[in-house]
Formats: C-alpha cells, structure tokens, sequence
C-alpha cells in the first residue's frame, strides 16, 4: 500500500547503492555507488540541513520568521532552502564565484538572497564566503548561521543516517568506505558508525589536488598558500574543518581536475548516473586505491556520489568549457592499442610460477618481451620482470634453475579494453605493464612502449 509522506523533509535518507560495471571493468573488487543524487535536493547536504536547523530551533538559536545564513558551495544551500520552505525561514547564502551559474540560479528559485564573494582570497579574508556570511550573521536581527564546517550536527546526521544505510543495504559486508573530504561531516560520521559494527572497515578519503586536507592527514606541514584554486566544486579546503575527523580516517588520496571531470562523465555515459565532479573525483579516488592496494574479489567499497549532474551543464557537462580549461583531449582507449600489438603478438604471453626461470628466459625471448604475467592454475599470482631477471643473475649465477615463484613480483594492473588511455598512462609511471581483462578472460598485455607507440602513430 502507498505511503503518503507528511512533507518533502521526509523524503530524505535512504538512497540506493548501486554496483558499477563498466568503469571497474577488469577488477575483481566489488565497487558500489551510494548516490546521494536520490535525496529531495539531489544531494547529500539534504541529511544535514534539517538536523542542523532543528538543531538550532531546540537551543533557541532559531526562531520563527528567522533568517538562515550559510556559507555555502551550492548544495547547502539548497537543503536549507527546501528546509526553510518547509518551515517558513528566511534564506541569504555566500558562494564562492568559481560555482557554477545553475548552483546560484537554482538557490534563487527557492526564494533565496546569493551573495556571490571571490575565490581566491584566504579564510580570514574579509571578502571570503565564510567572513562575509559571518558579518551578515551578525548584522541582521534573527539571524542564524548553521555552519556546517563546525557544528558537530553535521556529522551526527551521517551517524544516524548515512552509516545505518550502508551497513544494512550491504548486509555487513562493506569493507571499504570511500568518500571526498569537504566540511569532513559525511567521513567522520558515516565512517564513525562503520567502524564502531567492523573495526577493520577501512575509510578512505579522497582530496581534490589544490586542497591541503591530503597535506594535513599525512602530517606535513603546510599553510594557506600551499591550496592553489582548483575546478572541482564542493570537496577539498584550504583549512581544517572541526567535522573532519582524521582518527576515522585510515588513507587519502588526490585527484585532479581533470580525472575528477573525465570519471564523472564516464559515470553518466557508461553507468547511467548523472553526477557532479566531486561524484567523479571519489570514485577515481575508489578505483586507484583498489588497484594500489590490490583489493580482490573479497573485498566490497562503498563510495558516496554526493550530488547531481545537472547543476554542472554548463561546466563538465560543455565540451566547450572542457576544451578550454584543458580537460579534453583526445580519446584513445586500451583496448584499441591491444589491437594494433596483436598484429604483431597474436595471444598473451605468460608463465606458470612452478615453471623454471629457463623457461621464462625462452618464452621472453622467442616472444621478443621483457616482462611476463605469472600465473598459478589460471589465477594471476604476480609478474616477472627482464629487471628482476638481472638484478637475480647478477646475485645468484644457479638462478636459471630456480622457479619463477623465487623471483615473483607484483602482479601488473588489470584494466578494461574500455579503458581511457590516460588512465593508463598514469597507471604505467609506477608499473612497465597493465593486463587487459575482458568478460573474465585475459585479452593481452600492454607497456609502455606499447602507449608511446601508438601515440606516436607508428603502425
């Protein structure tokens, strides 16, 4: 029987988790979306908003026909707005003028004030989105600013709502949580709550490269002018939020502009989720710490897509805007420089790990290749390298003799055909190979000699 819900407000939380297919492609390591797209709002400040205010309303820091002044990148915003529709308040917001003119326009059609500030100008600026919404807080009567950067209620929303989610919709069986950093509440409290049900539940935290949060978890030092302003709207800071809480936090990991953009129209294009930039920056955060770490068919991440795409039409979603800033170029998948290799090299060459460094050595050279993929009864164990192969000989003469297991190396990155030859290259700075894996089945095995070739337009 249909539920009737008494308002807008109790249609927030419970957002599905959805497996991605196509962007994992390759990967034994189940990755799943919770997108946060699904709330009222179309994002995940919708869970702070009405905790905030309600919040506010029981310490008589709210009263009726009261204004709620926040600084805001958008979607804050927007939550408080549908909040103080609901109830009858008041909007005025501060936003940064790199936010995108939907995100203004849309806080204008609930009826809210914009104030847009500059960018550039550090915290304490008097011209900074956080002073000048400070100052208007103080100035006009009734007023209330929530602040969502401090106020322990933003995190406390995660911990009874977004945690709970997770943990029923993947029966305990997440072992991973992967979410962008910003005012730290959606970490600190869903990771909070993860960690108390399963203390071994690793918490990754994805940082935009510009931010200084990634600095700060690796214990560096740093100041404002070590954040340098970049695109990606919503995460990353140049200082420390109260609600970020590095003791749930177990990794960090930085994403560009450009990845950040080129994952979240993927995520449209090829899984069906219209997101925002940030959405693209944790899930390319997600998918280069399961590679780096080697995550399996054991494992289970769950990585938070905080908001929706359509605010970015004018941005990531512009090829236009893309070009110009430097983000598109041009598109050369795996799977097509696996093509041309095969003329020459028709099947994968590898190696069993019982099977004698002479037999590796004969199979690299009649194969004219200087690394192997080492596998144990189909199951990839790891590699074997024309490096490690020297550095061995020069240490023990009798090593033709010895197995491959002796001289293992860890396995190359496994890729999707689909893959962006981008990704690749990146991927190809810390290993000489990746494996490309399609249906289940190993198609081939692609260097970096291989990348330079293509690209240069050799045949």
């Amino acid at each position: 029987m249909a539920k009737i819900l008494a308002n807008v407000l109790k249609a927030v939380g419970n957002t599905p988790v959805i497996r991605l297919n196509h962007v994992t492609a390759g990967m034994a390591v189940t990755i799943c979306a919770k997108v946060e797209a699904c709330n009222p709002g179309h994002s995940v400040k919708d869970r702070i908003a009405l905790a905030l205010v309600e919040d506010a309303e029981r310490r008589g820091l709210l009263k009726p026909g009261g204004t709620i002044i926040e600084p805001t990148s958008g979607n804050m915003g927007v939550a408080l707005a549908i909040v103080a529709a609901v109830k009858g308040y008041k909007c005025i917001f501060t936003i940064p003028d790199k936010m995108s003119i939907e995100k203004i326009r849309r806080l204008r059609a609930f009826g809210a004030e914009v104030v847009v500030t500059p960018t550039a100008v550090p915290p304490e600026s008097p011209q900074s989105y956080y002073s000048v919404a400070k100052r208007l807080a103080e100035e006009i009567p009734g007023a209330y600013m929530p602040m969502q950067y401090d106020n322990p209620a933003n995190m406390e929303a995660h911990y009874a709502s977004t945690g709970p989610e997770i943990w029923e919709q993947t029966d305990g069986k997440i072992t991973h949580f992967v979410a962008g950093m910003g005012t730290g509440g959606t970490i600190s409290g869903t990771a909070k709550y993860l960690k108390e049900k399963n203390p071994n539940c690793a918490v990754i935290g994805v940082d935009a490269e510009g931010s200084i949060l990634a600095k700060v978890f690796n214990g560096e030092p740093w100041s404002w002018n070590d954040s340098h302003p970049y695109k990606v709207e919503g995460i990353g800071e140049d200082f420390v939020p109260k609600n970020l809480l590095f003791q749930y936090v177990d990794s960090v990991v930085s994403v560009s502009d450009r990845d950040s953009f080129l994952m979240g129209r993927r995520l449209t294009r090829e899984e069906g989720l219209f997101c925002g930039g940030s959405s693209g920056t944790a899930v390319e955060g997600a998918l280069r710490y399961a590679r780096e770490n080697q995550l399996g068919k054991d494992d289970l991440i769950v990585v938070l897509l905080p908001d929706a795409g359509e605010i970015y039409l004018s941005k990531m979603y512009s090829d236009e805007w893309m070009r110009q800033n430097q983000f598109l170029g041009r598109s050369v998948q795996v799977g097509k420089i696996l093509e041309s290799k095969r003329r020459r090299l028709r099947e994968l060459k590898s190696v069993e790990v019982t099977s004698t460094v002479r037999d590796a050595i004969e199979t690299m050279n009649r194969s004219g290749v200087s690394q192997l993929p080492v596998f144990d009864r189909g199951n990839l164990v790891g590699s074997l390298t024309e490096s490690a192969l020297f550095q061995r000989t020069m240490e023990t003469p009798d090593v033709m003799e010895l197995s491959v297991g002796a001289l293992l190396e860890p396995p190359f990155p496994t890729v999707g055909p689909e893959e962006d030859v981008y990704e690749i290259v990146k991927l190809l700075k810390t290993s000489p190979a990746v494996l490309v894996r399609d249906e289940g089945a190993y198609q081939g095995i692609v260097t970096r000699f291989d990348v330079v070739e293509h690209l240069g337009g050799q045949p």
